[in-house]
């Protein structure tokens, strides 16, 4: 019971407190792409707390064997595991903690397939209304508004609007290419719809609604990174300037949107590269949250 309450606390502080905290900072702006990792650390280690918190609520009465063996048996991980007096472990010490932790799992695989849906319709109608450019290695559709996105994912394709090339400079369309080709890249779709997921189950959840608004911003940021390495900044700011009403059908990233101002003040201000003891702390702590709920649960001191 020692163990289900010290556990129960940490997923309160990771889920309530720690998403608050971490918004707030200043620094995932400087490292969006280290930032993404640590959120979904977060959400990876409130998942585990969340499952080990129910296995030991459903295994109140476990003792402890000595060594590595019996740490072992007390986190669930052999098959051989007994609760004393009852036999071995029944269905609801599996099944509780396993539905916890599966759950997540099986939306993520429902919004992937939801999202490859969606994209696939619209490839369809891309395909009968659009025209391949093979200069801007595009599908340009004859529409006045300027726009561009891209929709990630087996057969990726970015799509660009006539209105946008009448609009933009070779520059500045290139910038806004490029963009859009490192959410392709970055496989950017799968981290989306990993917070999707978590926020379909957990919606209560601060940690959910944070993590899934904070990792669309930041995925923004780390594809303006990617533009900005490649083309001069004037470029890009001054197209998502032009472009800042652009919006992007379902399962697609626009370089447009509603936090695009967010992104041009982060832009335009002067920004200093994350210092490395930053990135190795952002990455030893994406790394490290989620291994802290087995370590606090199956630590034999907690029995």
């Amino acid at each position: 019971m020692t163990a289900a309450l010290a556990l129960g606390c940490y997923a309160a502080v990771v889920g309530s407190m720690a998403p608050k905290a971490l918004a707030r900072s200043a620094w995932p702006y400087r490292a969006p792409g280290l930032a993404v990792a640590v959120w979904h650390g977060l959400v990876l280690s409130f998942t585990i707390a969340l499952a080990l918190t129910t296995y030991h609520l459903v295994t109140p009465t476990w003792h402890f064997h000595n060594g590595m063996s019996g740490l072992l048996r007390f986190c669930g991980l052999t098959f051989d595991a007994r609760i004393p007096g009852t036999g071995p472990v029944g269905v609801p010490a599996i099944a509780a903690p396993a539905l916890v932790a599966l759950l997540p799992l099986v939306c993520f695989g429902h919004e992937l397939l939801r999202a490859r849906r969606v994209r696939a319709r619209h490839r369809g109608v891309l395909d009968l209304v659009g025209r391949r450019s093979a200069r801007w290695r595009a599908t340009v559709l004859d529409h006045d508004t300027p726009a561009a996105y891209c929709l990630p994912g087996r057969r990726p394709r970015i799509v660009v609007s006539a209105g946008a090339l009448r609009l933009l400079s070779p520059a500045q369309l290139e910038s806004v290419l490029e963009h859009e080709r490192a959410h392709i890249a970055g496989r950017h779709h799968l981290a989306l719809a990993a917070t999707e997921a978590f926020a379909r189950v957990f919606r209560w959840l601060p940690l959910a609604r944070e993590a899934r608004a904070q990792t669309a911003l930041l995925l923004e940021m780390a594809a303006d990174d990617r533009a900005l390495r490649r083309h001069p900044r004037e470029a890009l700011v001054s197209a998502l300037y032009a472009m800042a009403a652009g919006h992007a059908p379902g399962g697609a990233f626009s370089v447009g949107g509603p936090d695009v101002v967010v992104r041009l003040r982060r832009m335009l201000e002067a920004r200093r590269r994350p210092h490395p003891a930053l990135c190795g702390l952002a990455v030893a702590a994406a790394v490290a949250v989620p291994l802290l709920p087995p370590l606090l649960g199956c630590t034999p001191g907690m029995g």
